[in-house]
């Protein structure tokens, strides 16, 4: 599939519209190696929320522009810092709304009226494992590197992730990846149930490119009503939404010592290096 328009208008990502339904969206701060921050976040809210009244998509691809996928939070600009650090002049109602901005932009990508497919490839860390989580299909390179630095960085895995992985993987996977805190490759996240297929770097994009298409032609009522049945079903599974204090949890273990630690300092190794393909 080729490109036939480019979207302007943002700063942290690339937009691309192909024929056939398919729009292709590119965390663009390879420098950074996708690392999220405010402003990613709120153009994917506002990017994936608009969605819901453009009816020629019907299929959105997430991917990373350059060596990762997404190393996750910007350690050194976090996700809402301007606003969440006391003595900012932002009111506790002000800084209680700004810590619930990642659950906010995988809620997007999650409640999205089409169909969402994350392309993966070198890291897919933290808040970036929780975005491509958020995705119905998930499609990654054997040496992609997934994982969930988040108590070793003194802080709970906030951003829905606990129940969208308990959801995904089950509880038992689910603990493994969140409490041990270890990566696992494309192979093994194939078998823990994390991605859909694992494909080697030069058929990434053509597998991605082959999901997309086909989930395009089928017929859009029907596959619309497929993709409603199982998100309320997900939705019922969980007894209650216990992410609505992910926020909470994150203003609270934030101050402590680790977390401070961990943000006040140079990135580590696993934040400023990647594996897989380029993009």
């Amino acid at each position: 599939m080729s490109a036939t328009g480019i979207e302007s208008g943002f700063e942290r990502l690339a937009v691309e519209r192909e024929g056939g339904g398919v729009v292709r969206v590119w965390l663009a701060r390879p420098e950074k190696l996708n690392a999220l921050d405010t402003r990613t976040l709120e153009e994917l809210i506002a990017l994936y929320r608009g969605f819901e009244r453009d009816f020629s998509v019907r299929v959105v691809v997430l991917g990373g522009h350059g060596r990762a996928f997404c190393a996750g939070a910007d350690r050194g600009a976090p996700p809402g810092t301007d606003h969440l650090l006391t003595g900012q002049g932002a009111t506790p109602r002000e800084r209680r709304w700004w810590s619930q901005l990642g659950r906010r932009a995988v809620a997007a990508i999650a409640d999205a009226e089409v169909v969402t497919i994350a392309r993966l490839h070198g890291y897919v860390l933290g808040g970036g494992l929780c975005l491509a989580v958020a995705c119905d299909f998930r499609i990654a390179t054997p040496d992609a590197q997934l994982g969930l630095p988040e108590v070793d960085l003194g802080l709970p895995l906030t951003w829905g992730g606990t129940a969208r992985l308990v959801h995904e993987v089950g509880a038992a996977r689910a603990r493994e990846l969140i409490m041990l805190g270890d990566n696992v490759d494309g192979d093994r996240a194939e078998a823990m149930g994390l991605v859909h297929r694992v494909v080697p770097p030069d058929q990434l994009d053509t597998t991605v490119s082959d999901w997309a298409t086909r989930l395009a032609a089928k017929p859009e009522v029907a596959i619309h009503m497929a993709k409603t049945q199982l998100r309320g079903l997900a939705r019922q599974s969980g007894l209650g939404d216990t992410t609505e204090t992910d926020g909470d949890l994150l203003l609270a273990a934030s101050s402590g010592a680790a977390a401070v630690a961990a943000f006040a300092g140079p990135p580590s190794s696993s934040s400023s290096t990647s594996a897989g393909s380029d993009r």
